[in-house]
């Protein structure tokens, strides 16, 4: 384990929703944190970091192509150690569920890289648009 203990939230948003979670989770949280726009880090700086969550809009059933992209960046087996966990923004409506969310699968493929999960994915919805989180998504994020 390491003495200083290092996080990490990367995310990727379209209305800035995703990453108004992002700020909301690293608010949170003791320590140091880092918020980083999934553009703005590469997998290989994740070795100095012990909890690493990822979140990302839901596109079409799964994550953003950067978000995914990011991911299958991790080398094997470099998670080791890391507890991990994903998240996402989602649209309420019925026909969004038919083909699944990011979070579960952003999740699934950290654990993969050999990150052990810090809890169930989180989903956050939103009623479509920028600034469109549903009330008390926010809140929860922080909480």
């Amino acid at each position: 384990m390491r003495a200083e203990k290092m996080r990490i939230v990367v995310y990727d948003s379209l209305y800035a929703n995703t990453r108004s979670i992002a700020q909301a989770i690293g608010d949170a949280m003791p320590d140091e944190v880092e918020v980083l726009h999934v553009g703005d880090v590469q997998a290989s700086d994740l070795g100095a970091h012990d909890l690493l969550i990822v979140g990302a809009p839901t596109h079409g059933g799964r994550a953003s192509d950067a978000v995914r992209a990011f991911v299958d960046q991790i080398q094997a087996s470099a998670l080791k150690d890391v507890r991990v966990a994903g998240f996402d923004t989602r649209l309420t409506h019925k026909l969004a569920r038919i083909f699944g969310f990011a979070a579960p699968k952003i999740a699934k493929a950290l654990k993969k890289k050999g990150g052990t999960l810090a809890g169930p994915p989180g989903d956050f919805y939103i009623t479509g648009g920028e600034e469109a989180l549903k009330e008390g998504g926010l809140e929860r994020a922080a909480g």
